[in-house]
């Protein structure tokens, strides 16, 4: 049995006490904070340099629904043809080159052999 997203808890705690979630990076930042064993300041200069934006940045929800929507690594809204769920966190993986193990297990779902 599988333990899913070790990370998905503690995120939820960080988007609650930190810097919006999803709305703005702080999901990214928490996920490279608890990935990385990065500090806030290591991990946000870091997702910034993915982003190609200022740390200030980061936490400007315009600015971050923007760069989301770009990048397609979802947002907090719904948007017909984004990616939203298990595409977006595929997303975020490749862009922070993390592994995320319910990406991953996926991954390893879709490369089974069919049966035909």
């Amino acid at each position: 049995m599988g333990v899913g997203d070790p990370y998905g808890m503690p995120i939820a705690h960080g988007v609650a006490a930190g810097m919006g979630g999803i709305r703005t990076a702080g999901d990214l930042v928490a996920r490279m904070q608890l990935a990385q064993k990065m500090r806030i300041s290591e991990a946000k200069a870091f997702v910034a340099d993915k982003l190609r934006i200022s740390v200030q940045d980061l936490s400007d929800v315009t600015v971050m629904r923007e760069i989301r929507e770009d990048l397609d690594i979802g947002v907090i809204t719904s948007v017909p043809g984004c990616a939203k769920g298990i595409e977006a966190k595929a997303r975020i993986a490749d862009l922070l080159d993390i592994k995320i193990n319910s990406v991953e297990r996926l991954k390893r779902k879709l490369s089974w052999p069919t049966r035909d």
